[in-house]
């Protein structure tokens, strides 16, 4: 199975095709980000063969110019608060220097699926597009990397993501999960959680290479 033939696959179904009319009327009245051709990019960039982590976030970037497909990813500009607190974990779990981007392609070229629960947003509405579809897709794209024989890594942070978990083969998988790294809730435990060590210590052990974090 590949990404494009899920998404053909999905593409025949009621709530699909709801989707898809609740998007053309949105795209007509609102500006929607990200844009069209990035909706679908973390498929794109990460191939169903080779996802070896997959990280859950919620929905879009709602200020212009930062969403483009990849959950906590920023196209360019300023990092937003909860990729600021995930570059202090990451510095402080791996000695790393802190990164010079807020852009996350060179981890998704390494096989880390940033999926977003919810795939589109209207500007400056945070979860404006929740309930309408994007979840059950999402569920559906989540069982399928769940039926991989090859042992994946999922990241779960915050109760949103962690909803997820029932349909995670725990005995195959690996689930590292704590508190959302928003402003909001970081140092109630994701702030010394050590997701990144942590993921590459699993993979290492199943003889899978280990994704370079270093984003400097």
């Amino acid at each position: 199975m590949t990404w494009q033939e899920f998404i053909d696959q999905e593409l025949k179904k009621t709530y699909f095709q709801q989707l898809i009319t609740f998007l053309k009327e949105e795209d007509k009245k609102h500006l929607v980000l990200p844009p069209k051709e990035s909706r679908m990019a973390c498929f794109k960039l990460t191939p169903f063969q080779e996802v070896k982590v997959v990280i859950i976030g919620q929905d879009p970037y709602h200020n212009l110019g930062q969403a483009h497909g990849l959950s906590f990813s920023v196209e360019k500009g300023d990092y937003p608060p909860s990729l600021k607190n995930i570059y202090q974990e990451l510095t402080t779990d791996l000695d790393l220097p802190y990164p010079k981007t807020g852009n996350l392609i060179a981890w998704a070229k390494q096989g880390v699926l940033l999926l977003n629960s919810v795939l589109t947003v209207v500007a400056h509405e945070p979860m404006s597009h929740q309930n309408q579809g994007w979840e059950i897709f999402t569920l559906e794209a989540l069982k399928m990397l769940n039926e991989k024989e090859q042992p994946l890594v999922f990241i779960l942070w915050g109760a949103h993501a962690q909803k997820f978990i029932p349909y995670i083969n725990t005995n195959r998988h690996y689930v590292i999960k704590s508190p959302h790294p928003s402003p909001l809730s970081a140092h109630r435990g994701f702030f010394g959680s050590r997701p990144f060590s942590k993921t590459n210590q699993f993979l290492i052990s199943k003889g899978i290479e280990p994704i370079n974090w270093n984003l400097s």
